[in-house]
């Protein structure tokens, strides 16, 4: 995937530019906007500039502008690697979607990958590889022959699962983020994989697990049908989700787009998309997924297997 300008390639807009965040920062959107504008003027393909922009009109509660800007940035990189569909859509102007572009998942987690563990653990509390680590332990004790990571990211996961797994292989959409988890040396075999499109040719896995990763898929049904489809017997599918907040809801759906560009899914959505795919629920437990901006963040830790009817 071509990597995406984060310079406008214009020095004397790139100059513009960085006035326009000093302008920004100090508490004036609307001047920084403005410079911006400017900026464009000289390098009008520039996709990440009109993105940028956007941003700032949304915080000055110009939609229509924002909107302009986000369709403009689109219409230049239409892989959408900065999601630029999705903030149309958290603003109405843009049709809800059942998924986001790959390409801006991908496009984040490589950008993110260096700094991931570091935020993610230290500064956002996240423990969710713990939880869903006793949680297996309790459901299934012993060891599996085959566990299956999806979505393993840098090895968080994979690091709970090395002990009680025989083979452990990990997937995921990010290069960046398979480098790091290499370099751990916990899997015996990692591979690029985009979770919307997930095809695997191997064994039947007896441990299927995805931490913290169907917040970036949205509609559950493909995954969890693939998911039922390399089950052993006896498997076990252990995943999380977020779930809406106060005032937040999941609609006729099951599932909504958050302002984090993050999903949530209802219970009952969960519920439902595992019951159509064949699996039976085992367990429920409410947790705390990690915090987002000093507030925690609400989800559920779910165990199924393959219905026995």
């Amino acid at each position: 995937m071509q990597t995406l300008k984060t310079s406008s390639g214009d020095l004397t807009a790139d100059r513009r530019a960085d006035y326009a965040e000093m302008l920004f920062g100090s508490g004036d959107p609307a001047a920084a906007a403005e410079l911006l504008l400017g900026a464009l003027e000289l390098a009008p393909q520039w996709a990440a500039g009109w993105f940028r922009l956007g941003e700032m009109q949304e915080t000055r509660e110009q939609l229509d502008l924002a909107a302009q800007a986000w369709a403009m940035a689109l219409k230049l990189d239409p892989a959408d690697r900065l999601g630029a569909a999705l903030k149309l859509q958290l603003i109405g102007k843009a049709p809800a979607a059942a998924a986001p572009p790959s390409a801006f998942v991908e496009t984040l987690f490589d950008h993110y990958a260096e700094s991931f563990e570091g935020e993610l653990v230290n500064k956002l509390g996240y423990r969710l590889p713990e939880f869903l680590d006793h949680a297996i332990r309790a459901a299934r004790p012993g060891r599996f022959p085959l566990a299956l990571d999806l979505g393993c990211g840098t090895g968080l996961m994979g690091e709970r699962l090395r002990p009680v797994a025989d083979r452990l292989e990990g997937y995921d959409i990010s290069a960046a983020m398979l480098k790091r988890a290499r370099a751990k040396g916990v899997y015996d075999l990692l591979a690029k994989a985009d979770l919307q499109h997930f095809a695997y040719v191997g064994p039947k896995a007896d441990l299927v697990v995805a931490a913290d990763v169907f917040i970036y898929v949205g509609a559950l049904d493909g995954v969890v049908k693939a998911v039922a489809g390399i089950l052993a017997a006896n498997g076990l599918f252990a995943f999380s989700v977020e779930t809406p907040g106060e005032g937040e809801a999941a609609g006729e759906a099951g599932f909504a787009l958050r302002p984090s560009r993050r999903y949530a899914h209802s219970q009952a959505y969960v519920e439902r998309v595992l019951t159509t795919s064949g699996l039976s629920v085992l367990s429920v437990q409410p947790t705390v997924i990690r915090l987002d901006r000093r507030q925690p963040v609400d989800g559920l830790a779910v165990l199924a297997t393959l219905s026995s009817g």
